[in-house]
């Protein structure tokens, strides 16, 4: 499935979206280039499950965690992991299997241990300065 985005507000949208069908354990993967819309993805997402909170980038702290909203969210960035191990060693496995649901930025860096059943999304720059096309996959 592949949509079209045209600023912020619409990757947000989009993300809500998806968030209102999502269920325990469900783990959305983003991929993309630096600036490309990840984290706005995250933000909405995480208005689309009903979470009032500020949403970052948890960049350097690899995942903030995030409640009040209809389920509870694990919003990682794993651009400075520089091996699955070091996910392992944090105990991303008892948030993937969790009460609640992950949104993981630069998923590719882990692909090996994302569980089976994860959702890929890659958001990519499109022909114009805010165009983005948003595709997603198993």
């Amino acid at each position: 499935m592949k949509y079209e985005s045209f600023s912020s507000d619409d990757t947000k949208e989009i993300a809500a979206g998806i968030a209102k069908k999502a269920m325990t354990g469900d783990i959305f993967c983003l991929n993309g280039n630096l600036g490309a819309g990840k984290t706005q993805f995250a933000k909405g997402f995480a208005e689309g499950l009903g979470i009032k909170q500020d949403i970052t980038s948890p960049t350097f702290i690899i995942v903030n965690e995030y409640s009040g909203g209809r389920l509870y969210l694990y919003h990682f960035d794993v651009y400075r992991i520089n091996s699955s191990d070091e996910m392992l060693d944090i105990g991303c496995d008892e948030m993937f299997f969790g009460d609640g649901v992950c949104v993981i930025e630069w998923a590719e860096r882990i692909k090996d241990i994302i569980p089976e059943g994860a959702v890929f999304i890659s958001i990519e720059r499109g022909e114009s300065e805010n165009h983005r096309v948003i595709s997603i996959g198993k």
